[in-house]
């Protein structure tokens, strides 16, 4: 088993003193070094770099996203030790790719990399996943599994999070989902009477729930009208 090492924040020789940015510009400006890097390492994998208020994107083809981010985890010169969040963009023009997106941090060097993939209409909701690489990235990509129906592939165990598994109106950040789900307010009420509370909850939970018909009368009342804490 390997050592735990710390890194330290700004530990990589060489970096200035770290200051607060003032007057960054909407478009343009310095980009992040790793995306040079990433042009020399990758070419063509690298479609397009974006500075916006001062983050770089890093626009890469999808078929070489785990590559590139193992590489930029793995070599020393990077450093992206920390996968801070995976989520996901749908336009409402439904010409344009659907982004998948990794923000990733280097402790060391004090950088900050987004990276996108491009889903094109009409391809396949799938991205490599970067659970070997991040066990962080573990429920990230079920979250983002959940809400965009985004397939990752190479995902130990890939299910709703959020929704509960036999949900099946969809994805909640689809921008096809309607404001007021698909089903009618009678097929809603009829698979919630249906449902099966003990498969949803802990038995404490349950208890819980049964422990309320045992409470005094004055105590039930005042829970029935919406107690608020502090009354």
């Amino acid at each position: 088993m390997t050592a735990f090492t710390v890194v330290t924040a700004g530990s990589a020789p060489g970096l200035p003193v770290p200051a607060t940015p003032k007057q960054v510009p909407h478009r343009g400006g310095e980009a992040n070094p790793s995306a040079e890097a990433l042009r020399a390492k990758f070419g063509g994998a690298i479609l397009r770099v974006e500075v916006v208020w001062g983050e770089t994107n890093v626009i890469v083809a999808m078929d070489r996203a785990l590559e590139i981010i193992r590489w930029l985890h793995d070599d020393p010169s990077q450093s992206y030790e920390y996968l801070s969040d995976v989520t996901a963009v749908e336009f409402r023009d439904s010409t344009l790719p659907i982004e998948v997106i990794w923000h990733l941090r280097s402790i060391k060097h004090r950088r900050f990399l987004r990276l996108k993939g491009m889903i094109a209409t009409g391809q396949p909701l799938a991205a490599p996943s970067v659970y070997d690489i991040y066990k962080g990235a573990d429920w990230l990509e079920r979250e983002c599994y959940d809400m965009f129906g985004i397939v990752f592939e190479g995902h130990p165990d890939l299910r709703r999070i959020l929704l509960w598994e036999q949900y099946a109106e969809g994805f909640p950040l689809r921008k096809d989902f309607p404001l007021r789900g698909r089903f009618s307010r009678a097929e809603q009420l009829r698979q919630a009477l249906a449902a099966n509370p003990e498969a949803r909850y802990s038995m404490e939970e349950l208890s819980v729930a049964d422990a309320y018909a045992e409470l005094p009368q004055d105590m039930r009342a005042r829970i029935k009208g919406g107690e608020s804490t502090g009354e």
